[in-house]
């Protein structure tokens, strides 16, 4: 190895070093990016969802940078480990996939490169995300059991409940294009309660389930509005 090599190559291990250590340095420094703690932890709340839902969006956007920036960094310290690793064992500037030697004006500009610039690799897509995103798809969180087929108490209808109640929206802010005032608003505030098909509401049976009868209420009246029945049917008409 001639003089010039080897002073290059003992600068590109210096800077590899520096490089190493002020990443190390700073991850430890800021606790990588503030992710050693819990969302809840981080912004010092009992919960992190405050009076309006959306407020919590700024505090997920930022956890989510920060594993962006995280992962980053990680990325870059590895690519450092392995080019010093290539270094000891002889192997540095030498691409790794086609064997041919890297540009020495590459190496000065990227030294923890390992590839020549034909075969220098794409930057990956990260696909991971925050654990707090797991409880906003589907809606309602991992309780929400519509797409099972599910007809018991779910999240979804626990939220209906305390929707009632009022929340932080118009109806010109509502998901239901066609609410008109406050008592529309709320999600598929038009469902019904109890019950699945309009006919259920009205349809009584006794204790043996034997004899049935039919409870004439507002459902019943707008059943047979509908045209979806004939009260000349019932026995009791």
């Amino acid at each position: 190895m001639n003089a010039e090599i080897h002073a290059r190559l003992a600068s590109w291990r210096k800077q590899l070093e520096q490089e190493k250590q002020l990443l190390e340095n700073q991850l430890n420094r800021n606790d990588e990016f503030g992710l050693r703690e819990s969302l809840r932890d981080s912004v010092g709340e009992l919960s992190p969802i405050d009076n309006h839902p959306g407020d919590v969006a700024t505090e997920l956007y930022e956890r989510e940078k920060d594993i962006a920036l995280l992962r980053q960094e990680e990325r870059h310290l590895e690519t450092i480990n392995s080019a010093l690793a290539a270094m000891d064992d002889a192997t540095y500037g030498i691409c790794k996939v086609c064997g041919a030697d890297i540009a020495m004006e590459r190496l000065d500009a990227e030294p923890e490169t390992l590839t020549c610039i034909e075969h220098a690799p794409k930057a990956p897509v990260q696909d991971y995300r925050p654990v707090e995103e797991q409880f906003l798809e589907p809606p309602f969180g991992r309780s929400s059991m519509d797409e099972n087929d599910y007809a018991g108490f779910d999240g979804e209808d626990a939220w209906q409940i305390v929707e009632q109640w009022g929340n932080s929206d118009s109806p010109a802010l509502s998901e239901n294009r066609n609410a008109y005032d406050y008592d529309h608003m709320g999600i598929e505030a038009d469902e019904n309660d109890g019950y699945v098909e309009s006919i259920e509401s009205f349809l009584a049976t006794d204790i043996t389930g034997r004899h049935v009868s039919v409870v004439r209420n507002h459902e019943y009246n707008h059943y047979l509005h509908s045209e979806e029945g004939d009260h000349e049917l019932e026995d009791d008409y």
